[in-house]
């Protein structure tokens, strides 16, 4: 296989992102098939009952999430470490020690814990108060839950990855400033976003909703694009706020939330009493609902990368509109794309499966198009 750099990257990526998720389906499986989603429950509702005959629901619920968080994350460790920090490494974008990799892993995974807690917490309570119709709560709960976190993200969980200062570039700042405004949108301020300790990849975004939005620029971006290139990246990401893309992703995930709960209840329905559950909310079904989640978003994958793309096409065009810098656009893409190694030619079976993104290739040629366009109208 005749292969570039970038491609042998992206296509070990999506291998291990795969065999990830093959091993934790298969942990899934195993639990469910072997007897041992029982084991633990009971187990679990020992732990529950502090010391009284009556058991903690929500108790039982933590013991047997933890449980089930700690197995997958043993199993999947060695690929994710992969994934994450030696391909990187291998392919000069990584920049962190095993140390400062490890450290993130661990943060990552504390948070990923504490959300998961949240969300089996919030499903278990709505299976024992309405088991008829759990999942029309549980998809509004877990909905408000990610709007929450889109809100919060910039002032919580960012700043316990990454350091952000004000920018102290004056007259690039006031140009970002006034580029939200020209586009009628409200940020708080432009942040540097130290991003070079750990990558040589370079970034920017709007990140937050309300009154928790801001511009962040890496500082791999400062250093080495223009002032023209930057506006051109921002002005692409002032376009989802515009569109109201960042609201139509969190009622789309909603939708998606909704649809696999759904999958779930029916699950619970049909396989429930031959799997020996004692009832919609025994604990011992969780890895039958987390496998059939995952299946739905597995299935709806390729429908949710296709409307992401339409929406990146349009914030393209959107850009160009606000900046009428195609050349400067053309420009930042095409080093982007080297720098970050960009899959430039996915098979279209890769781009329908896994990219959220058009290849860089197409929106460097609608560019092309657009510019040329207005040259022929220009007098």
């Amino acid at each position: 296989m005749n292969e570039d750099k970038a491609s042998r990257y992206h296509r070990l990526k999506r291998r291990a992102h795969v065999a990830a998720a093959v091993l934790s389906g298969l942990l899934l499986v195993a639990l469910i098939g072997s007897g041992t989603a029982t084991w633990l429950r009971d187990r679990a509702v020992a732990l529950s009952h502090l010391g009284s005959d009556a058991a903690a629901p929500w108790l039982a619920v933590a013991a047997y999430v933890v449980a089930l968080f700690l197995l997958a994350e043993a199993l999947t460790l060695p690929v994710s470490a992969y994934r994450g920090f030696l391909l990187d490494r291998r392919y000069g974008l990584g920049r962190q020690t095993w140390a400062q990799w490890l450290r993130d892993a661990a943060r990552a995974s504390a948070i990923g814990l504490i959300l998961a807690l949240g969300a089996a917490e919030v499903v278990y309570w709505t299976l024992r108060a309405w088991p008829a119709w759990w999942w029309a709560p549980a998809s509004a709960a877990l909905a408000l839950a990610t709007a929450l976190m889109a809100y919060a993200a910039p002032v919580v969980l960012l700043p316990l990855f990454f350091h952000f200062t004000p920018l102290e570039r004056d007259s690039l700042r006031e140009r970002l400033l006034g580029l939200a405004r020209r586009a009628g949108t409200r940020v708080l301020g432009v942040y540097e976003w130290r991003l070079g300790d750990r990558t040589r990849a370079a970034n920017a975004a709007l990140v937050g909703l309300g009154a928790t939005r801001r511009i962040v620029v890496s500082d791999t971006l400062l250093a080495e694009y223009s002032d023209d290139e930057i506006e051109v990246v921002l002005a692409h990401e002032l376009a989802h706020h515009v569109h109201g893309d960042i609201r139509s992703m969190i009622v789309a995930d909603a939708v998606l939330t909704a649809l696999a709960l759904v999958a779930c209840h029916a699950a619970l329905v049909v396989a429930g009493p031959r799997l020996g559950l004692q009832s919609m909310a025994d604990l011992a079904g969780l890895p039958l609902l987390l496998l059939v989640a995952g299946l739905v978003s597995f299935l709806t994958m390729p429908l949710a990368n296709a409307w992401s793309r339409r929406h990146e096409r349009r914030a393209d065009r959107y850009a160009l509109d606000l900046t009428a810098n195609p050349d400067a656009f053309i420009s930042a893409m095409t080093r982007l794309g080297a720098q970050n190694l960009a899959d430039d030619h996915p098979s279209r079976l890769v781009e329908w499966l896994f990219h959220s993104h058009p290849p860089l290739p197409q929106r460097i040629h609608a560019a092309r198009e657009w510019g040329n366009r207005g040259a022929v109208a220009s007098p």
